[in-house]
């Protein structure tokens, strides 16, 4: 592992294409962990509306209050404060229109992972209600339209809505997917270049499965239109090179080559110049690394860096797989999602059944199941099958996955409750999005304020 003052070093010398596999292929020893980021909206109790940034009770307040009480580091963009760093590691950062990301050091194992969530995220709840805010999970903000929604006032947040609105059509989800979304990920190791194309090809392949049962972002300013997930309706609109499957990852063979190749020909939005963050231009990235930048600088280390975060697929490669594709469901429920997730990916018999489960299906097929789950959840069709029969089966291999850890001593055994809830789900034929839109018009009346009770995270007590 680089020395800090190594890392330094190499981020100011010009890049090789040699250099370039090395984001794809970073040593990870034997130990294979869990990472998991909830995002959420900040929500006023009474309207649902999104807390603004600046103000008394913005969620500027909200960070300053949470480094007067716990401690940590500030995080700036200029002079904008955009999150916290806590001391334990944990990260509690702010997305494009203020929603509020978790991020914790990664975890061996699901239930201290999921434990740590509770804690931090009840107790920042408890701060979030004296300023008559509730934190909320899900898919994304209900109540508020684009135009309704502040930005967080960033210089890079502002070149990127100038990027995507120079795309039209193509790029008019992204003050959406900016702005409005909210979904809960999960961040896996992988071991060895075979390891990373066992592994992400069966996420790959799952994500269009995991992403229809997950539904859960069916209100859009307060009203329902028919649409299940708004969030992933929004990702179909946001560039189409950078989002939906990566494309190696169905194909043979998967290798760290193949991903470099790939990436290498996608445009870069912005990078970090001597000026601050400004567009990129609309080359390829491979045109930047044999003809430099438009000012005459040549790509660094951190530039690939920047340039593989600013790929949104439904898997991320960044040294480790950031799985994207589901909506975030209720807080109760958060749990599914690295439980499925962990269990999928980290018992290689389960990964093995998983991809000769799925591994016919080709990406076309993949891009139109994606295509079709925002408004059809569970009775979307992958090629010529059930969404639901293909998730039971999903749902039994993780579970036998996270039964082999408990075996094992890698889990403890409460982890399997985890997986209850999306059973649930397949039992009855009604996905978060559908039990959402029926109680929105039965018990919460078209009430905000009755649903922010009903699904907000509780306060500490």
């Amino acid at each position: 592992m680089s020395t800090q003052g190594d890392e330094s070093s190499r981020n100011r010398l010009p890049l090789r294409m040699s250099d370039l596999h090395e984001a794809f292929l970073a040593p990870h020893g034997t130990r294979e962990r869990i990472g998991l980021e909830v995002e959420a909206g900040v929500l006023d109790e009474s309207t649902g509306l999104a807390a603004p940034y600046a103000g008394p009770h913005g969620m500027a307040a909200l960070l300053h209050q949470v480094l007067r009480e716990w401690g940590g580091s500030p995080q700036w963009a200029g002079d904008v404060l955009t999150g916290v760093h806590l001391p334990d590691g944990t990260k509690l950062t702010l997305e494009h229109g203020g929603q509020l990301e978790y991020s914790p050091p990664p975890a061996d194992d699901l239930v201290t992972l999921v434990t740590a969530m509770r804690v931090t995220m009840e107790a920042l709840a408890t701060l979030a209600q004296q300023h008559g805010l509730a934190i909320v999970p899900g898919g994304n903000l209900p109540f508020n339209r684009v135009d309704t929604a502040t930005w967080v006032p960033t210089v890079r947040g502002g070149v990127m809505r100038t990027y995507f609105a120079g795309l039209g059509p193509e790029g008019e989800g992204a003050p959406h997917i900016m702005k409005l979304s909210t979904s809960t990920q999960t961040t896996l190791d992988y071991l060895s270049e075979d390891d990373l194309a066992s592994k992400l090809r069966v996420q790959v392949a799952a994500s269009p499965v995991v992403a229809a049962l997950l539904v859960n972002s069916p209100l859009y300013a307060g009203h329902l239109d028919g649409v299940l997930s708004h969030r992933c309706r929004d990702w179909l609109r946001m560039d189409p090179r950078r989002v939906g499957s990566p494309r190696p990852a169905l194909r043979t063979p998967l290798t760290a080559k193949a991903l470099t190749d790939w990436a290498l020909g996608m445009p870069m939005i912005y990078r970090r110049g001597p000026s601050g963050y400004c567009l990129a231009g609309p080359r390829t990235f491979a045109d930047h690394l044999r003809d430099g930048f438009d000012d005459g600088t040549a790509p660094h280390w951190e530039d690939w860096l920047s340039h593989l975060d600013q790929i949104y697929t439904t898997v991320r490669v960044r040294q480790t797989l950031e799985t994207r594709a589901p909506d975030g469901p209720p807080y109760p429920h958060v749990p599914a999602v690295p439980a499925l997730w962990t269990g999928l990916t980290y018992h290689a018999p389960s990964r093995a059944a998983a991809w000769e489960l799925l591994r016919h299906y080709t990406p076309e097929e993949s891009n139109a199941a994606q295509q079709a789950l925002p408004t059809a959840g569970l009775a979307t069709r992958l090629g010529g099958d059930s969404v639901r029969d293909l998730a039971r089966h999903l749902l039994g291999l993780a579970r036998a996955g996270l039964q082999a850890r408990i075996h094992a001593g890698l889990e403890q055994p409460r982890a399997l409750a985890f997986l209850d809830p999306l059973n649930e789900i397949l039992d009855t034929n009604e996905t978060f999005a559908e039990q959402t839109a029926r109680r929105w018009q039965t018990t919460h009346n078209n009430d905000p304020a009755r649903y922010i009770t009903a699904h907000r995270i509780p306060p500490a007590t």
